[in-house]
């Protein structure tokens, strides 16, 4: 049985995450990309957080120049491990590759989904936050978190929910977590995964799970057109991208989470391409299309290049183990 009181570690692990706001302004007059294209290998399938983050960063870099094209690839498959696995196994032929991914590179590693860990992997840089959203569909049942809340205390069992990452990651995490900050047991959460957010949502909307616990980015939109309500928001504060998206604190849960999200290259990547990937990405930053596509998709600015990665994708590991090992996970 969780204790209430375990929740302070799921915020500790949301302050340790969002530690890196506020670096995004770092110094890019020093820095000239000069980079024709880069290829983005996204481990998930369309529509989730990793093909966003991948396609709107590419979007910006693009568009402002800094590259003069991209291309993107999606390779579904262990949770993410198939396109780590390539990318490993092929690293003298994925030079001008970036992988997008997030913090269930450091979950999935650390439950054994797959044998490989961010340490086998070019770091390049941490780059956005995403909150994470309780989302159901336009006809359910749920008008808010609380409703769904007090038909899960009745028949846990009764109120599935979806998420695009593997059992026991992120997805199920923040899912969990919300219901033990409301004072439910979130050992009997009813987890059903999916291949990223485009099956989920279909899922969502024809009523084989309840609800899905997914990337705030991802919810956007699906709420922006009507099709999907956002019962929650993990975030201190409503988010102005989407400001009608109540938080769970707001509904009296004390829960924040935000998630990483950033880019590896292959292991044994020479530096140079690795430092003008690093650079690219800190120019980005400074530039009007970045903000257009952060702002529209309610992301943090959360800048760690090269070995500032390193260092708080370590810190991460460790919070993140010791809130598993409590919560039952590990």
């Amino acid at each position: 049985m969780f204790q209430k009181n375990k929740i302070t570690r799921r915020h500790l692990l949301g302050v340790a995450l969002a530690s890196g706001v506020g670096l995004t302004m770092a110094s890019t007059s020093a820095f000239s990309a000069d980079i024709d294209s880069i290829h983005f290998l996204i481990p998930g399938g369309a529509g989730g957080g990793w093909d966003g983050t991948a396609r709107g960063t590419g979007e910006a870099l693009s568009k402002s120049g800094i590259i003069k094209s991209a291309s993107y690839e999606n390779m579904s498959g262990g949770g993410g491990g198939k396109a780590i696995g390539y990318l490993i196994e092929n690293a003298a032929s994925n030079h001008g590759t970036l992988m997008v991914n997030s913090t269930p590179i450091v979950i999935r590693s650390l439950v054994g989904r797959f044998p490989h860990n961010f340490r086998d992997l070019t770091m390049i840089a941490g780059t956005i936050g995403d909150y994470g959203a309780i989302i159901t569909g336009k006809d359910s049942p749920y008008k808010d978190f609380k409703d769904l809340v007090a038909a899960y205390k009745k028949n846990p069992r009764e109120v599935s929910i979806g998420g695009g990452s593997v059992p026991g990651g992120m997805d199920h995490l923040v899912a969990a977590m919300a219901f033990q900050g409301a004072g439910a047991d979130p050992t009997k959460v009813k987890y059903i995964p999916f291949d990223a957010g485009g099956k989920l949502n279909a899922s969502i909307l024809s009523g084989e799970v309840a609800a899905g616990s997914t990337g705030f980015s991802e919810a956007i939109a699906l709420a922006q057109s009507g099709e999907m309500r956002i019962l929650a928001v993990t975030s201190d504060k409503r988010v102005p991208a989407f400001d009608k998206a109540p938080t769970l604190k707001e509904q009296g849960i004390d829960v924040t989470f935000v998630n990483w999200r950033g880019f590896f290259g292959a292991p044994g990547l020479p530096d140079s391409k690795a430092k003008a990937y690093r650079a690219a990405i800190a120019k980005m930053y400074d530039t009007p299309e970045w903000e257009a596509v952060r702002s529209r998709n309610g992301w943090v600015n959360i800048h760690n290049p090269g070995d500032k990665f390193v260092t708080f994708l370590e810190a991460q590991e460790t919070i993140i183990k010791d809130l598993m090992t409590k919560l039952g996970f590990l």
